[in-house]
């Protein structure tokens, strides 16, 4: 084939080879094809060397057009010498017949998405018999499926945290629930987590609902919620159990004398009349408290117990105040203390 040949069969040759570099004898590009041109844009492709603009990593030892030849049908691996976005080539080289050069088919590898997106290609830039872009297409329908599921899954997350949160949360105040007190405790008590805890019982509650109606006593017990949180710290449990009950779980608190003073700033706050619809609701606050050290093995229900023994006994002694209850091993110990001159105070 000869170098007229070539000249008359090259528009055939761009359609059918839009990679394609024809290399004369001498090693220069006679012809490039379009979508390479496209790839290369600012660079001047045909009549360049081609040992200016490659090299040849695969197979080694290629530095001319007679080196070429001699792995005619081979393997290529071509890498351009400029930095651009084309990082390397794949194709095959054909020696022509009667001197004309070697002809090269390339490719863009497992590097053609990239090609793609940074060179803007189309349909229109691969040969009709090229399977790139089916290939793209398949890619690009993976990924939006896989982008759609993740999606999803991020939906059915989102939904069960939200049912989670729903579930652990009273719906009325906002607070935790009496579920949510179960997990804390177990929690707390699994890892050996010091806590104090306060059981709170509304007094007069039920003569605010009988008087002025279920609205009045729905905002009196979310205005005790908001007061609660903004007694308690971050990492502290606040939860509704009951009608008109609250419990605190202190994390990492256990002195006494602090419990007792919380708890009277709570009985104090309380004791001030909330409004609703321009009538005064009056209530007061009577407290238990426990302290998780005071047992040998701390246990969530032997400690509300006691905290609700401790409850009605400020009930009992006229309400509006709050008491601790200590264990018979703790006031055995603090007698013996006592007994030594040695003044036991918080916990």
């Amino acid at each position: 084939m000869s170098k007229g040949a070539m000249q008359i069969e090259r528009p055939a040759l761009v359609r059918l080879m839009p990679m394609h570099l024809w290399i004369s004898h001498a090693g220069l590009i006679e012809s490039a094809g379009g979508t390479l041109c496209k790839a290369f844009a600012g660079q001047k492709i045909e009549g360049s060397a081609f040992f200016d603009l490659f090299e040849v990593r695969s197979p080694g030892g290629v530095f001319s057009v007679e080196d070429m030849c001699r792995h005619d049908g081979a393997r290529l691996q071509v890498v351009p010498k400029e930095p651009g976005a084309v990082q390397g080539l794949r194709g095959i080289a054909v020696c022509l017949p009667e001197g004309a050069g070697v002809l090269v088919n390339l490719s863009f590898g497992i590097g053609v998405i990239e090609a793609v997106a940074a060179h803007q290609l189309t349909d229109a830039d691969f040969a009709a018999t090229d399977l790139a872009m089916e290939l793209l297409y398949l890619v690009e329908a993976k990924t939006a499926v896989t982008e759609e599921l993740r999606q999803l899954n991020l939906r059915l997350q989102g939904a069960r945290d939200a049912a989670q949160e729903q579930a652990l949360t009273d719906m009325l105040t906002g607070l935790r629930n009496r579920r949510a007190l179960d997990v804390t405790m177990s929690l707390w008590i699994d890892r050996k987590v010091p806590f104090g805890l306060m059981h709170i019982d509304l007094d007069f509650f039920k003569a605010v609902n009988d008087t002025l109606g279920h609205a009045a006593g729905d905002h009196v017990l979310r205005e005790v919620a908001g007061m609660l949180l903004a007694l308690t710290r971050a990492g502290d449990t606040v939860a509704r159990v009951g009608g008109d009950e609250f419990v605190i779980v202190f994390r990492d608190l256990v002195d006494a004398d602090k419990l007792q003073g919380i708890a009277e700033r709570v009985v104090e706050r309380l004791s001030v009349p909330t409004v609703f619809e321009g009538q005064p609701c009056r209530i007061s606050a009577s407290i238990g408290i426990t302290i998780s050290t005071d047992y040998s093995q701390p246990n969530a229900d032997r400690m509300l117990s006691d905290a609700d023994e401790a409850l009605y006994a400020s009930k009992n002694a006229g309400r509006g105040q709050a008491k601790l209850h200590r264990s018979e091993a703790v006031l055995a110990a603090e007698k013996r203390a006592l007994s030594l001159g040695v003044q036991v105070r918080g916990r």
